[in-house]
């Protein structure tokens, strides 16, 4: 799983400086974890998503936000809890979940809602 800095994020997701309306223009979907080294839940939800990472290979990406470090990104959405889960699906309008799912609800999510199988 790769840490992801506002640079990384306009290459990737979206660049807000040249483009002011939203549509996420990656070309596989992609989970972002907003998390911070203090939260206890974000602790426990590190290893889940390292499993789906491995799981599903290249069919999706799953980054990290560290919300102590990257302060710009969380409040660019308006995060202010954490953990919290952003998923972004090509030509689709973003959502989030707040919380630490458990794997079973995410694999839920990655299949139904973003319409990728294993």
């Amino acid at each position: 799983m790769e840490n992801l800095t506002k640079s990384l994020f306009d290459q990737k997701i979206k660049n807000f400086s040249f483009d002011k309306d939203w549509k996420f223009a990656g070309s596989k979907p992609i989970i972002i974890d907003f998390y911070a080294g203090y939260c206890s839940p974000c602790k426990i939800l590190a290893p889940v998503l390292e499993q789906l990472q491995t799981e599903y290979g290249d069919k999706i990406e799953i980054c990290k936000v560290d919300t102590e470090e990257e302060i710009e990104l969380p409040s660019m959405f308006g995060i202010r809890s954490v953990p919290t889960l952003m998923f972004f699906v090509p030509g689709e309008p973003y959502f989030t979940k707040v919380g630490a799912l458990p794997k079973v609800m995410l694999e839920k999510i990655i299949k139904e809602q973003m319409k990728v199988e294993k």
